[in-house]
């Protein structure tokens, strides 16, 4: 992993320096983060299965993608360019909430982050880029909620602690009218 610098925050998201990625993930600091939800028009959520080889999670579900600002680099920006990055797809993100959590991974590292939450709904299909993702799928809400009952270890910390809240957000959550 090549040396990302990412914002460190206090609790109400306010700036307090900044810190190599993997340096704070290991010391469990609170930083900013971005995370990424695509719908297609009939509601299913685009999910990503982690690339085997990330430093962390590799091989796990996740939402549609996640990362960090860079210094001086606005949230929404941060979230399209991951998406591009990530799932090659250009797409205007909508803000819809925040939240912070500190999750222990399984390897020792700690995701403590202060996330802004991003949706979109868009019908394209995304072209992976193979050092982030190696799978993609879109899949109805219940379907995602039953699989995270029954096998929860097959998704990421942060995607199973922030996927309960989605459902209240997305009823609030603009969709085009489907047409047949």
């Amino acid at each position: 992993m090549s040396a990302i610098e990412v914002i460190l925050v206090d609790h109400l998201d306010r700036p307090t320096g900044k810190m190599e990625k993997l340096e704070v993930h290991e010391k469990g600091l609170l930083h900013r983060a971005v995370t990424v939800y695509v719908f297609n028009s009939r509601q299913e959520l685009l999910l990503q299965r982690r690339a085997s080889d990330k430093y962390h999670c590799g091989g796990l579900w996740s939402n549609t993608c996640c990362g960090h600002p860079y210094p001086h680099e606005s949230t929404r920006d941060a979230a399209e360019r991951r998406l591009r990055e990530e799932m090659g797809m250009d797409v205007t993100l909508t803000p819809v909430f925040e939240l912070s959590y500190n999750l222990k991974l399984s390897n020792g590292l700690i995701e403590h982050e202060y996330g802004h939450v991003f949706f979109a709904v868009c019908d394209t299909l995304p072209q992976l880029n193979p050092q982030e993702a190696d799978a993609w799928d879109y899949r109805p809400m219940a379907l995602i909620e039953e699989q995270m009952q029954q096998q929860p270890q097959q998704f990421t910390p942060w995607f199973l602690h922030t996927f309960p809240r989605i459902p209240d957000y997305l009823e609030q959550f603009p969709f085009p009218a489907v047409t047949a």
